[in-house]
C-alpha cells in the first residue's frame, strides 16, 4: 500500500512523539512508525522509573536520618518487589500522555511496525510502503557495552533492564561513574544494597564542575558507597551460582590495579550509543559521524535531502528535554522550510543527592577563553538559611562569567539546584551580567537564593578592590563635603 504523506516520523520516543503532536496540530499528514512502544526510553526505562526509585530511596534515607530533623530515625522494610510496583504504577499512570490513542485522536497515523528507508521519499514500515514529503528520524539510543571479557557470561544489568530486578541485590557493582552511574549506585545502597562503583576517569562526573564530583563522591561514600576512581574493569569471571567477581585495572596513566570487587548483580552504566542500524539510512544518503551519531547542522538537517534527525541518535546532548526541543526546531523546519536552529543555551541535571546542574560553561572552559578576565564567583550552601533549616545544608552554586562580566556558565550541585539552574538558564539566553541576578528579588527562604548569594559575593569583590576602594572613600569625602 503506498501512502502520501508531509511527514514521516522513525521512532515513538519523546522527540518523535513532540514532532508527530506538532505535526498533526498543523494539519499536516503526519504518520509516526514505531516497533515497540511509544514513549521511548524516557518513560519505560529512563527518567520515570530512575526518578520514582531515587524518590522511593530518598524517603528510605530520610527514615534512617531523621535525628538530623529531630525524629526519632528508623530502619524502613524494604521489599523491593513493592518497590518496583510502585515503579510500574507511576509508568502506567503517565502512558496514557505518550499513548498511540492519545495521538491518533490528535491526527496522527500510528503503525506498530519496524520501519526503514527504502529510497528517497520512501520509507518502509512492515510491509506498508509509506512515501513523504519529509522525514525525521528519532529513533534514540541503547546502553552500550564495554569489551570486557567474561562480561556476557555475567548477565549484567544496564539502565534498560535493571527495572526487572524482582530481589534487591546484597552487593551490586557498578560500571561507570557518569550520571546513570551516580544516581542509580546512591538509590540502591539507600534501598540497602552494598554498592561499589568504578570510574575510569580521576573523579565522578567527569563532565561537571571538579568540585561537583568531589562533592558526590564524598556524599556516595558517606552513605556506604565504595568509590573506585582511575580504574577499568579488565575481566569478569561468574560462578553458575550467580555470584561474580570484576578484576578492575588502572585506566591509562594510573597506578594500582589487581582488585577484585565481588558481586551479586552487575550494572554497566558507561554511556549509550545512537540506534541507527537497520534502518536503511544508506539507501537515502544519510551519512554517520565517528560515533555512529547522525551527522546534523544547526538546524537539525541530515545529509540527506528533506531529512532531518532529533535526540539522542544525533549523538548531541542525550536528554529528554533536548529531544523535545529539538522536535520544536525540526518539525516547522521539515514541514515548511524554516530556518530555526538549536538552541546553544541548554541546562541539565544529575539526581543525585545533591542534585548537580548545570548549563553553559565551566571554570575551566571560561579560563581557557578569558584567562584571570574571567569571573567566578560560588557560594556553599552551609550558609543558606533555607538549606539548614532543612536539615540539607551541604553543596553549592558557582557563577561563571566572561570578561564583561555577563553570566556564561553556571553550576549549581546542591538540594534542588534542578529547579534553581532554569533561572539562570533564561539569564543566559539573555546575555545579563551577573549582577542582575544579585539585584533581582528572591523570597527568602528559599533554595533558589543560592545563585543570587553567589551573585552578591561576585558584586561585594567587585567593589573591594583597591581602585573601587578608593574612589568610594573619595565620593563619600566630597559629599560629606558638600553636607556641610
Amino acid at each position: 500500500m503506498s501512502e502520501r504523506l508531509d511527514l514521516v516520523v522513525l521512532g515513538g520516543g519523546t522527540g518523535g512523539l513532540v514532532c508527530a503532536m506538532i505535526a498533526a496540530e498543523t494539519g499536516a499528514r503526519v504518520a509516526l512508525v514505531e516497533r515497540a512502544r511509544t514513549g521511548g526510553d524516557c518513560l519505560w526505562t529512563g527518567c520515570v522509573p530512575s526518578k520514582t526509585l531515587i524518590a522511593t530511596a530518598a524517603l528510605a534515607h530520610g527514615m534512617r536520618h531523621a535525628d538530623d530533623v529531630g525524629l526519632q530515625p528508623t530502619e524502613p522494610r524494604i521489599d523491593l518487589r513493592a518497590v518496583m510496583a510502585h515503579v510500574r504504577r507511576t509508568i502506567a499512570a503517565i502512558e496514557p500522555h505518550d499513548s498511540p490513542a492519545r495521538l491518533r485522536a490528535a491526527g496522527v497515523q500510528v503503525i506498530q511496525a519496524d520501519g526503514r528507508f527504502a529510497g528517497p521519499g520512501a520509507l518502509l514500515a512492515g510491509d506498508r510502503l509509506l512515501r513523504f514529503r519529509a522525514a525525521i528520524i528519532a529513533t534514540g539510543s541503547r546502553p552500550a557495552l564495554p569489551p570486557i571479557p567474561g562480561l556476557s557470561s555475567a548477565s549484567a544489568l544496564t539502565s534498560d533492564t535493571i527495572w526487572d530486578l524482582k530481589r534487591l541485590p546484597d552487593r551490586l557493582a557498578v560500571l561507570g561513574g557518569g550520571p546513570i552511574g551516580c544516581e542509580l549506585s546512591q538509590a540502591f545502597a539507600r534501598l540497602g544494597a552494598r554498592v561499589t562503583l568504578v570510574e575510569m576517569a580521576e573523579r565522578l562526573l567527569p563532565r561537571e564542575e571538579p568540585h561537583a564530583g568531589e562533592l558526590i563522591a564524598e556524599r556516595l561514600r558517606e552513605e556506604g558507597v565504595e568509590v573506585r576512581l582511575s580504574r577499568r574493569g579488565g575481566e569478569v569471571r561468574a560462578s553458575e551460582e550467580g555470584r561474580g567477581w570484576l578484576v578492575l585495572e588502572p585506566a591509562a596513566g594510573s597506578a594500582g590495579g589487581g582488585e577484585v570487587v565481588e558481586f551479586d548483580q552487575l550494572l554497566v552504566a558507561g554511556g549509550r550509543e545512537p540506534r541507527t542500524v537497520g534502518i536503511g539510512l544508506e539507501h537515502v544518503g544519510v551519512e554517520l559521524d565517528q560515533r555512529g551519531a547522525i551527522r546534523v547542522d544547526e538546524r537539525l538537517r541530515t545529509t540527506a535531502p528533506g531529512i532531518y534527525a532529533v535526540g539522542d541518535v544525533t549523538g548531541l546532548l542525550p536528554f529528554t528535554h533536548v529531544a523535545a526541543h529539538h522536535a520544536r526546531v525540526a518539525t516547522p523546519n521539515a514541514l515548511f522550510h524554516a530556518r530555526g536552529r538549536v538552541a546553544r543555551t541548554v541546562p541539565w541535571v544529575t539526581f543525585t543527592d545533591p542534585e548537580v546542574a548545570r548549563v553553559g560553561l565551566t571554570e575551566a572552559e571560561a579560563r581557557e577563553r578569558w584567562g584571570e578576565r574571567a569571573r567566578i564567583s560560588q557560594f556553599d550552601y552551609s550558609s543558606l538559611d533555607r538549606a539548614v533549616t532543612a536539615g540539607r545544608a551541604h553543596g553549592f552554586a558557582k557563577l561563571i562569567g566572561d570578561h564583561r562580566g555577563r553570566l556564561v556558565g553556571a553550576t549549581v550541585a546542591a538540594p534542588g539546584g534542578g529547579e534553581a539552574i532554569a533561572e539562570l538558564t533564561a539569564w543566559i539566553s539573555t546575555g545579563a551580567r551577573i549582577d542582575r541576578i544579585s539585584r533581582t528579588v528572591h523570597a527568602y527562604p528559599t533554595l533558589a537564593e543560592g545563585p543570587a548569594r553567589a551573585a552578591d559575593a561576585q558584586l561585594a569583590a567587585r567593589y573591594q578592590t583597591p581602585r573601587a576602594r578608593a574612589a568610594t572613600r573619595t565620593a563619600l569625602a566630597l559629599l560629606r563635603a558638600i553636607g556641610r
